[in-house]
């Protein structure tokens, strides 16, 4: 049996970092990994949805271009090309990530599946064959979530996709449908429509994205169904079944309707499970709950002292950066000996449709939920000089303020970059700078940004 100072599982945004800073201080460390460095980020999520994205943007442009008086006539969509670019993209960053791993003193690389076998004790299955025994006096579990797959009649008869296999399309659909109109289906159905596919989202809530504010959804909705994307709300598949001509057909309850809906391919995108099952959990008396996910304190430790997890695996946001953060915490803890904890930090979320929808902080109706004394600051995007100028108007801003203190306590913003202007909002709110300071603030003009302050305007009276 080999003896490590720590043992970390899986490589994901918090794993790999995690692994090369314990290694630099000196601890005997060994990354544990079943498939590929870099985690879903790298590998399934971030790095190639959003090169994809890109793709189906310049198509989106090239088709609307005219109205900025340049005609492009006869351009197609290569998914080819398409995807060869993103998987060149894909295998840089992991192989860059593996590089930096394989380089770094102290630190071991295992590719293999681990599995507990007794307090803190670890069989690995190496992907080449064999096994090897491990036991650590510290052990992170990074494993991360999948694809949960519904219990839907005849949807494991059909060649259905998920988040990780439509990556590998090389011909456009000709009608996607797809299950779950939250963030992961909401992007891939813009990205195929955009492509040339004809798209339909089942979304089982009465609207899309129940968990962000009425307007706000309703925004996304407005955009979405311009670009002819078919959106059911209260819709669950209830049968999928092949036909003849080699299409699938579904069964689907709307409402208090059935109907049938013929397609090419199916998405299944309503949502994401824990991982933890191979992990034999109970050998070692980690704690999970209902739903398989790991129990864990402030500062990321499971009920085993030594024994954390990071990132998707112990439930709650499942952010590309809220892991990074979880590996910051952990590393600063136990090595620089800091008293840091995830309670009270910041979750920022970016959903890559187009335009964006960036957030921070709390919507309205959590606001009303907790009873505060809030106020309510709303912009259209067609009042936002840059986007005038670019000549996309689409979508909204919007944030919650405090009445009293004037502190900022949540906002959306739904346009081009989105993302990158919450991101303004949020260093205020980090900072406590309040909404009468951001109004009369001097932002460079003519940016999406400096209509922050026609945001806060709007809250004189």
């Amino acid at each position: 049996m080999k003896n490590y100072d720590a043992i970390i599982i899986g490589a994901g945004q918090a794993g790999v970092p995690l692994a090369k800073k314990l290694a630099n201080a000196g601890k005997r460390t060994v990354l544990i990994e079943k498939r590929f460095v870099g985690g879903t980020c790298v590998n399934d999520g971030c790095t190639p949805t959003k090169t994809m994205v890109a793709s189906a943007k310049a198509a989106y442009d090239a088709a609307h271009a005219s109205a900025l008086g340049v005609n492009i006539s006869g351009f197609t969509v290569d998914m080819k090309v398409i995807k060869a670019r993103k998987d060149a993209i894909v295998l840089k960053s992991r192989n860059g990530g593996q590089k930096a791993v394989e380089a770094t003193k102290n630190l071991d690389l295992i590719f293999g599946e681990a599995t507990f076998t007794g307090d803190k004790t670890l069989l690995v299955k190496l992907n080449d064959g064999g096994e090897e025994e491990l036991n650590g006096e510290w052990i992170f579990i990074n494993v991360g979530n999948k694809t949960a797959i519904p219990d839907i009649d005849g949807l494991k008869d059909i060649d259905y996709l998920t988040s990780t296999t439509i990556l590998d399309l090389e011909e456009v659909p000709e009608h996607l449908l797809i299950i779950g109109g939250n963030y992961i289906g909401l992007e891939f159905g813009q990205m195929f429509r955009r492509f040339g596919s004809k798209v339909t989202i089942l979304e089982r809530s009465e609207r899309l994205l129940p968990r962000e504010d009425e307007d706000i959804a309703g925004s996304v909705s407005k955009i979405l169904k311009a670009e002819q994307i078919d959106i059911l709300t209260e819709a669950n598949a209830s049968l999928f079944e092949k036909a003849a001509d080699g299409k699938i057909s579904a069964t689907i309850k709307h409402g208090d309707k059935e109907i049938k809906i013929s397609c090419s391919h199916v998405l299944v995108a309503a949502g994401r499970i824990p991982q933890t099952e191979a992990l034999a959990l109970d050998k070692t008396g980690v704690a999970t709950d209902d739903k398989g996910f790991i129990k864990v304190n402030d500062k990321l430790e499971t009920n085993v002292p030594g024994i954390y997890a990071l990132g998707d695996i112990k439930g709650g946001p499942a952010f590309t950066h809220i892991a990074y953060n979880d590996y910051t915490i952990v590393y600063r803890n136990l090595i620089d000996g800091e008293d840091f904890n995830a309670h009270d930090r910041p979750v920022p979320y970016c959903m890559f449709t187009d335009p964006q929808l960036g957030r921070i902080g709390i919507s309205e109706a959590e606001a009303k939920k907790q009873g505060l004394n809030y106020k309510v600051a709303t912009l259209p995007m067609e009042h936002v000089a840059r986007a005038i100028e670019v000549g996309d108007t689409r979508g909204m801003m919007k944030a919650i303020v405090d009445a009293d203190t004037k502190q900022i306590l949540g906002a959306a913003v739904l346009g081009t970059e989105g993302g990158e202007v919450v991101t303004v909002l949020q260093m205020a709110m980090q900072g406590g700078i309040t909404y009468d300071r951001i109004r009369y603030c001097v932002f460079a003009h003519p940016t999406y940004s400096e209509s922050l302050n026609n945001l806060f305007m709007t809250l004189e009276k």
